[in-house]
């Protein structure tokens, strides 16, 4: 305190500040110490920012690591030559936008994979950790990549993500062809044999929950493509624009800009309406995709714009698989939870149960379902800017899809017919000479 009254009478009373004074009788001198005060801790936020940016993002740190375990045998994966051996593959961006409140899962990075531009996701806890000394290494391996153990048959291995995969998603029918599926993922030299390093590489791959949601939704046109691994770093498609508006503020900017003018930039910088509509339209599909899907139901419990992205041809992607999670997860999570209000049986930021008050314990279904979630996102992000001779038509739909309640007994008929409602009245719209 004592530093900064000292600094407050410099400004007031040094030879500068009497003289600007007297050149500009108009402008006092308490203005251009806030503006002053504005500058030095704009200047000090940023560095704060960029310098945890820096700190986290340590590309390097992640590569020496996922090469040295590559070069002593202990992984594999159709990316690790390309990333240690012939420099075809390259971390570039840090993408990580959030270091300081980010979970510590994932780093991410934009990079070059062959001349073609790609996403790049590291498991962060050893980078963020590593001492640089290639000799600890070793001993970070044991913990990650624990399993399976030498001498482990392929009929055992099998056995193993089959256990794993009903454990994650259910005990469904169709688990047999993803095992199928992921065993020819591991094989990567086609040799139709999984050695013990291609093993270990995809078990620690499919303890990411993204990774998991990839290879499971990997008929869905609406996710990104995986496109290869190394270890535990996967290689996916790169989304041209990953946000619902294609302005997305930097986390660090968010909490000093007042609503109202968020509101405003994205209204301003989202695409014409008619791609509006298109993207809609994709996002509905990916949300009757997932309910009751081929392996499963999954749940959406982060529906910020920033995690729902599209392409050039305004194809709906999405972003940010890891804010979404199984039926089984949320169970588990669920299961045998304390609570004194709903709000205690939150998972993530829009995932919530109800509280049972008399056992004090989290029921297991969740209120809203994703349908009523995402038009609830939907309703600012369709209304602006559409057409008047339908819009109160449509924003009665929208009402009517947030009520949606998931516990009500009839809410998959519910579901699948205010979906549809949306979806055919955007089609019909936009199919309109007039829009195309």
């Amino acid at each position: 305190m004592r530093g900064a009254r000292r600094l407050v009478h410099l400004v007031v009373f040094c030879p500068f500040s009497r003289a600007l004074q007297k050149r500009l009788p108009g402008v006092k001198v308490k203005y251009l110490f806030l503006m002053w005060l504005g500058i030095l801790l704009g200047s000090w936020a940023l560095y704060m920012h960029y310098s945890s940016y820096s700190e986290l993002c340590r590309g390097h740190v992640c590569q020496m690591i996922i090469c040295d375990r590559y070069k002593k045998g202990i992984i594999s994966g159709s990316a690790c030559k390309d990333l240690c051996e012939e420099s075809k593959l390259l971390l570039q961006q840090c993408l990580s936008s959030n270091p300081v409140n980010q979970v510590l899962d994932l780093l991410v990075y934009s990079g070059v994979w062959r001349g073609k531009e790609v996403i790049i996701k590291c498991g962060i806890e050893d980078a963020f950790r590593a001492d640089l000394n290639p000799e600890t290494l070793p001993r970070r391996d044991l913990a990650l990549f624990d399993k399976p153990t030498r001498g482990t048959s392929m009929d055992e291995f099998k056995e193993m993500l089959l256990k794993f995969l009903k454990a994650s998603l259910g005990d469904q029918q169709s688990l047999g062809n993803l095992v199928t599926r992921i065993i020819r993922m591991a094989d990567i030299n086609q040799d139709k044999k999984v050695s013990l390093a291609e093993a270990k590489s995809i078990w620690a791959l499919l303890q990411l929950n993204e990774f998991l949601l990839l290879v499971s939704l990997h008929e869905k046109e609406h996710t990104a493509q995986l496109l290869g691994f190394c270890g535990d770093l996967y290689i996916t498609e790169k989304i041209p624009y990953h946000s619902l508006y294609s302005l997305k503020v930097p986390h660090f900017l968010e909490a000093a800009l007042p609503s109202v003018v968020q509101k405003s930039l994205n209204q301003w910088f989202a695409p014409a309406w008619p791609k509006r509509a298109e993207i809609t339209i994709g996002l509905l599909e990916f949300v009757e995709e997932i309910f009751h899907g081929t392996y499963g139901s999954f749940y959406i419990c982060d529906t910020d714009p920033s995690n729902i992205g599209y392409n050039e041809k305004y194809d709906f992607k999405m972003v940010n698989l890891r804010k979404v999670v199984t039926e089984m997860t949320l169970k588990d999570f669920y299961k045998g939870r304390h609570c004194e209000h709903n709000t205690d049986c939150t998972h993530g930021k829009d995932c919530m149960a109800t509280c049972d008050k008399l056992v004090k314990q989290c029921n297991t279904e969740l209120i809203q379902p994703n349908l009523a979630k995402i038009c609830g996102l939907l309703q600012e992000y369709l209304l602006h800017g559409a057409p008047s001779d339908f819009r109160d038509e449509l924003q009665r739909h929208l009402q009517t899809c947030m009520t949606l309640n998931g516990l009500a007994s009839q809410m998959e008929v519910h579901h699948s017919l205010l979906l549809n409602n949306i979806r055919t009245l955007l089609w019909k719209k936009i199919s309109n000479t007039k829009y195309l």
